[in-house]
């Protein structure tokens, strides 16, 4: 994503860019905890997890991954799905906020990347064409069904006790198994594919 070497190249549009790319990650996780709310478990709100304030929810490797390789994450909101019922719908609702999130992030950035004023600037339009990159990245990687991704959730909300069960018992190694298939490239293909279709989807917003 080049975000060290734009700091270097033009540290106005980088610190612009910050703000951004940090309350990206955040309001991902506000969104789990917000949606959540209205159906019932406010375990975030007693945290006090649907605060905007950075301190309730950087991580700081999270926050330095972002930075150094364009893919970061902050502390997961709290969610207690018991609180929620066995409702299909509302856990793929709750488990689909953020990723919902980032990717109505990206589709207003490359909305104002459609006006002349924010294109032609040259602090505006990098600051924005990054921001829909990375959130276009956050989205679809968090789609991805390992545990804890986003994506697991919606998977285990549709799959028999038994198979949740053995899924749900992955989450303590899902980072490794995660870090793995993305070092074989085994991921790869996943994640072009989810952010071709997530690519696609803003495109039918923005053209009609």
């Amino acid at each position: 994503m080049g975000l060290l070497s734009l700091l270097l190249r033009d540290p106005i549009a980088f610190f612009l860019l910050v703000p951004l790319l940090l309350y990206s990650v955040i309001a991902h996780e506000v969104a789990h905890g917000w949606i959540a709310s209205l159906f019932g478990d406010n375990t975030a709100k007693s945290y006090g997890r649907l605060s905007l304030n950075p301190k309730s929810h950087l991580d700081p490797m999270g926050t330095l991954a972002l930075f150094l390789i364009g893919f970061g994450w902050a502390k997961p909101v709290p969610v207690d799905y018991r609180n929620l019922g066995s409702s299909r719908r509302v856990i793929v609702a709750v488990s689909l906020a953020g990723c919902v999130t980032n990717i109505l992030i990206a589709t207003i950035a490359l909305f104002l990347l459609h006006f002349y004023p924010f294109r032609a600037n040259h602090f505006f339009a990098p600051v924005l064409l990054i921001t829909a990159k990375i959130n276009i990245v956050l989205g679809s990687f968090n789609l991805i069904p390992i545990p804890p991704l986003d994506g697991s959730r919606v998977l285990m909300a549709f799959l028999p006790y038994d198979a949740k069960y053995k899924l749900a018992r992955l989450e303590p190694y899902g980072f490794f198994i995660i870090v793995i298939l993305l070092w074989t490239g085994i991921l790869s293909p996943v994640i072009t594919f989810v952010q071709n279709l997530i690519l696609g989807l803003i495109g039918i917003l923005l053209n009609g």
